[in-house]
């Protein structure tokens, strides 16, 4: 037997990003998440960072992320984005060379594996997937498709997300493309003559960008982005309550297995071509949940939910049709302060019949029946550049 003291030994390890020592260096109070050793905030702390992001610009290491190359055999782009749509329910034969597409590995019941953006860099396919979730990901993608294209993750790059107003103003001046991207393109770039690739994409709801770059040249770049007057480093802690208030998924709390995209109100990322009477209708893993959900309805959605008064309704807290049933009809999913709204906000799923935005439910909050109302998502306007 261990003794005591050695016993430390067999807690697994939390993995480090290329940006730790910079997140140590700038004092992030470093917590673990999906396996890592990631800054939750840094000195400022979370609301500032939350409405510098907001108002400026923030600056994020994301490179617990998965990224993942996806190439055909064949050579011809098509044959890797049909293969890929026998796992996803989304067109990405229909992602132009430059572009990128959100998308959700699903399983044979509808469920959610995971969700994740699929970008076209012209010869192969560029994938981001959730840290939590990469490597059963990058198992699926062998299992499913290793006839057809090889799967290469590329474990030496980090990941850096640019967000807010003042994003595009900041990479100009490190990448003379950037201001003319729009949202959802992707591609390599140089950015401070570093070969990166660029998507105008983010998690939090405003105009920003994310930056693969080769984890050798990582901190350099973090710096250079971080000597900018505007720009500040932003931990996890505002990232969450930034990605609710755009009334963004959370994999794992928000989305599930147990959840299908109908279910999770991501019906608008299906495109009509995959759908019943689509060219390319079904073919993916729950094809018949799905495709009959989004024709007839889903029994439940996720709905935001904006409580009265100024008490956060936290993850789990049973909802309720009234202030005296005994019987939950739903549970939230994501809650917490909104910092841009200065008032409470969530995120839970409802029955269809009382999803509508304004229909009064009731969360359990410390022995007390506390009202919400179903409300509209985003809570804060995004700010894209369309």
């Amino acid at each position: 037997m261990l003794a005591r003291d050695d016993q430390s030994s067999l807690q697994p390890q939390l993995k480090r990003t290329p940006l730790h020592a910079l997140h140590v260096a700038c004092g992030g109070k470093m917590v673990p998440f999906a396996g890592y050793d990631m800054p939750v905030q840094y000195p400022s702390g979370v609301l500032r960072e939350h409405q510098h992001t907001r108002n400026s610009a923030g600056l994020f290491d994301v490179s617990h992320m998965g990224q993942i190359e996806l190439r055909p055999k064949s050579g011809k782009l098509e044959d890797a984005a049909l293969a890929l749509e026998r796992l996803v329910p989304q067109d990405i034969l229909g992602v132009a060379p430059g572009r990128q597409r959100y998308a959700q590995f699903t399983n044979g019941a509808g469920g959610i594996l995971d969700d994740l953006m699929v970008a076209n860099f012209g010869k192969y396919l560029f994938l981001v997937v959730n840290a939590a979730c990469k490597a059963a990901d990058e198992a699926h993608l062998r299992a499913q498709l290793s006839e057809t294209c090889t799967i290469e993750p590329l474990e030496n790059r980090a990941l850096i997300a640019l967000q807010g107003p003042k994003a595009e103003s900041v990479l100009a001046k490190f990448c003379a493309e950037a201001p003319l991207m729009r949202f959802m393109d992707a591609g390599p770039h140089f950015v401070d003559g570093i070969d990166c690739f660029v998507s105008r994409s983010g998690y939090t709801g405003e105009d920003g960008f994310e930056i693969s770059v080769p984890a050798e040249r990582a901190e350099q770049l973090a710096k250079a982005l971080l000597d900018h007057g505007d720009v500040l480093p932003i931990g996890l802690g505002a990232r969450d309550s930034l990605r609710l208030e755009a009334g963004l998924c959370l994999y794992g709390h928000d989305i599930d297995t147990s959840t299908t995209p109908v279910e999770g109100a991501l019906e608008w990322s299906i495109q009509k071509i995959r759908r019943h009477g689509g060219a390319r209708a079904g073919g993916f893993f729950g094809a018949e949940k799905i495709l009959g959900e989004l024709a007839q309805g889903a029994p439940r959605r996720r709905v935001g939910l904006k409580p009265e008064g100024r008490a956060p309704v936290r993850e789990g807290a049973a909802l309720f049709a009234d202030a005296a049933s005994s019987e939950p009809i739903g549970a939230v999913t994501s809650g917490s302060f909104g910092p841009s709204l200065n008032a409470p906000v969530a995120m839970g799923y409802l029955p269809a019949s009382y999803s509508a935005t304004g229909t009064p439910v009731f969360a359990e909050l410390r022995g007390q029946r506390l009202p919400l109302l179903t409300s509209p998502m985003p809570f804060v306007p995004n700010n894209y550049k369309r």
